[in-house]
């Protein structure tokens, strides 16, 4: 099984959503990743001193990373659930 990596980016743009005041557990569970590797990657950045929550409004390149990061959650969840309205629809005919 391949292992899979994370750029720097994906790394702080996931702990930021958890110091904008969601849950670990929820924001793992958005990302497919496990919570200890989130907190992890949290307490890193922390001690780097790389973790500021910027306020809403920033760039408009970071608005744009931000919408098409949230972009990919959201069709990732929408391929998922059309997966499993497929195997339900299959099971009960």
């Amino acid at each position: 099984m391949k292992r899979r990596t994370f750029d720097p980016e994906f790394k702080l743009e996931a702990v930021r959503l958890v110091a904008e005041g969601r849950r670990i557990a929820e924001v793992a569970r958005d990302l497919a990743i496990r919570p200890d590797q989130l907190r992890a990657w949290k307490r890193q950045l922390e001690a780097q001193g790389a973790l500021d929550v910027a306020p809403a409004g920033g760039s408009p390149e970071e608005e744009l990373r931000r919408v098409k990061r949230e972009l990919e959650v959201v069709r990732q969840e929408r391929d998922f659930l059309k997966k499993a309205a497929a195997f339900f629809a299959k099971g009960s005919a």
